[in-house]
């Protein structure tokens, strides 16, 4: 097992991963010219200089350091003069400071990396979608060197993981600890959002509505079952992937504090955990507190710099979404527990159904395997399932109908705007 690790940049984090088999870590700054797959409010706001030093610390621990480029688009500014210099300025600075490997999603960008800049190895990310035979060969033919699989489409399909890994020979590795759901109709718009949310230069300046993030969470909470169908694979279920030729598995959330990423880290190596499945697979709120602590933490101005735009939206609309965020992270006053809990060894001999089951062509509603699965394993307190769908329901509404930005609309009618 080789384990891939997202980074938060707290030095404490390199020491805690000690005699675990963690071979690189993948991060990145909260923005540059490219962009990546968080957006920028999510991530500490880490220096060049930090940056450099965090990857020649893992170097002296023996770990590799994978840089994240892997936005999903750049607005087509790679084909300009501009672009081209702020890529290479980019690639040229991450060769000095001695990153090893470049994650990317657009063909392009492979093709510009290998070509000027062989030293790195580069990778394709989960946001290239690399979900069949056909597109793995392509990516190779093109000069990958490895593929993280799309999770989404191939995490619970057993014969294609198999037929993949026949028949490519670059390095393969799949996303364990994700919570999107199975063929997500949401996964290529969030997958541009959250890109253009950590582009520097970007028209938008790093703002995001995390639409996507809103629609997805009032899902899960109307259906518990979208908790179950899911990409997420369990600790105990990694030796079934292993059979297959599977060795490489990475592990997010770079939002996670040192002690839950080090927490995940110790169940996917020893293939047990003890407890809510949350605790590994949720990237933010259930499971976290809301806003997790961070090693860099943002003050006031990072905060005021995220939610107060007057100019862009009614920041008292706004405040309403990070509420919403927050609230995912309290724990229950009946219980004492988070407000959604996934009884993780519940779910103990789960997978077995998918050896067998193609979930592509089954209509859930009539299969309703996981439907049943989630009434023995998920747990949801009452009272905040009905009052988080209410403000879902309220901001989706506002989201949907202009609310959010009608503040400002009456302001620029009054000064003679449209």
């Amino acid at each position: 097992m080789r384990l891939s690790v997202a980074t938060n940049f707290d030095p404490r984090l390199l020491e805690a991963l000690e005699g675990y088999p963690v071979y690189e870590l993948f991060g990145k700054l909260p923005r540059d010219f490219v962009g990546g797959g968080r957006a920028s409010y999510m991530l500490s706001p880490v220096s060049r200089r930090s940056l450099a030093n965090h990857v020649a610390q893992a170097h002296r621990r023996g770990i590799q350091f994978n840089y994240l480029l892997n936005a999903a688009c750049l607005n087509n500014l790679e084909w300009t003069g501009r672009g081209q210099r702020e890529i290479e300025r980019l690639l040229a600075w991450l060769a000095r400071i001695g990153v090893d490997s470049i994650t990317v999603s657009l063909p392009h960008l492979l093709e510009l990396i290998k070509r000027r800049y062989p030293q790195f190895r580069v990778k394709v990310g989960v946001f290239a979608g690399v979900d069949g035979v056909q597109k793995a060969k392509w990516w190779e033919d093109l000069g990958a060197d490895g593929i993280t699989l799309a999770s989404l489409a191939v995490n619970r399909n057993f014969s294609l993981l198999a037929a993949i890994r026949r028949s490519v020979a670059c390095e393969l590795q799949l996303l364990v600890n994700t919570n999107c759901l199975q063929a997500c109709p949401l996964a290529s718009a969030h997958m541009v959002a959250l890109s253009h949310a950590s582009q520097a230069g970007h028209a938008a300046g790093g703002f995001l509505i995390d639409y996507c993030f809103l629609k997805c969470t009032q899902m899960k909470l109307r259906e518990p079952v979208n908790f179950i169908r899911s990409d997420w694979i369990r600790p105990e279920d990694l030796h079934h992937y292993q059979a297959l030729g599977y060795d490489r598995f990475k592990i997010a959330e770079r939002n996670a504090p040192t002690e839950v990423m080090v927490r995940r880290v110790k169940a996917y190596t020893e293939g047990r955990y003890e407890g809510n499945l949350l605790d590994l697979v949720q990237g933010y709120g259930f499971a976290c507190g809301g806003d997790p602590p961070r090693y860099y933490r943002r003050g006031l101005y990072w905060n005021l710099w995220t939610f107060l735009r007057p100019f862009l939206v009614n920041p008292i609309r706004l405040l309403r979404i990070r509420r919403l965020a927050e609230a995912q992270g309290m724990l229950s006053p009946l219980t004492g527990e988070p407000p959604v809990f996934v009884e993780n060894r519940a779910l103990d001999g789960f997978i077995d159904f998918f050896f067998s089951v193609d979930c592509r062509d089954r209509d859930c509603e009539a299969c309703r395997y996981c439907h049943a699965v989630a009434e023995k394993a998920v747990r949801i307190d009452p009272g905040f399932q009905r009052e988080s769908l209410e403000r879902f329901d309220r901001t989706l509404e506002d989201l949907a109908g202009g609310g959010m930005w009608r503040y400002w609309r009456r302001r620029s009618r009054a000064s003679g705007g449209p």
